[in-house]
């Protein structure tokens, strides 16, 4: 490993510090863990806090404000389209303004009207998206033309086009059966009841499926972080070993 700069080497140990400090909760809840903790928190709070004003604040009201009050300094457009634009435009800071009275005892209500407003309109964007994205798609993958999917698996077009068919088999399948374990209109016996039995192993597959990946992400963390304390011991025998 090549030699590094007397600057990189101190900030590769600080990193190694705050890296052994998390792993010290290992052990037990400890002083250096807390440390470690309460500064990711604290960094992670400043840069999102950073982040958000500008590509939040700054872009999305005060530059749109400024341009619509420096806009009545032009001749370009109507007073009316100029007020409305900057009516717009002072609209959303003052929703966000008055959420802070939520600081006050006295005031604290008012803070309701603008917190449902956000609630509201977040949960009409999010929506389409959801359903978008969890419920039309999942509806469309089990709306294949039945000739299309045996013609995958039987007209020979290779193992591609037979695991292929095969999974939308599987697709179709545990979507049914999963929506008859959750059908509680109707006892679970016989045929309906077999669905559901088998929606049941779906949906464990499902989670158990989320669950590995979720796992998997955090031994990759894991790993990264090891590697790197790898890395650091090399840079120190070569900084300290020339």
């Amino acid at each position: 490993m090549e030699q590094v700069s007397l600057g990189t080497m101190f900030w590769m140990t600080v990193a190694a510090f705050l890296t052994f400090c998390i792993f010290s909760f290992l052990y037990r809840d400890n002083p250096f863990y807390r440390f470690a903790e309460h500064l990711v928190v604290g960094i992670s709070a400043g840069y999102w806090i950073a982040i958000l004003y500008h590509t939040s604040l700054t872009d999305l009201w005060i530059d749109p404000l400024v341009a619509s009050v420096t806009a009545f300094g032009t001749a370009e457009g109507s007073v009316a389209g100029k007020t409305g634009m900057l009516i717009v435009n002072i609209t959303p800071g003052a929703i966000g303004v008055l959420m802070f009275s939520r600081f006050f005892k006295k005031t604290s209500w008012i803070s309701r009207w603008p917190i449902a407003y956000y609630l509201g309109v977040s949960a009409g964007v999010a929506l389409p998206l959801y359903l978008q994205g969890f419920v039309i798609r999942q509806v469309a993958a089990n709306m294949m033309d039945p000739r299309s999917i045996f013609g995958m698996i039987f007209a020979g077009g290779g193992a591609a086009d037979f695991f292929q068919g095969i999974g939308e088999i599987i697709i179709i399948i545990g979507s049914i059966c999963g929506l008859a374990y959750f059908y509680f209109s109707a006892e679970h016996k016989g045929v309906f009841g077999g669905a559901a039995k088998l929606g049941i192993w779906i949906l464990m597959i499902g989670f158990g499926a989320t669950f590995g990946y979720t796992v998997m992400a955090r031994i990759s963390l894991l790993i990264g972080r090891l590697n790197y304390l790898i890395e650091w011991v090399r840079a120190l025998n070569g900084f300290f070993g020339s």
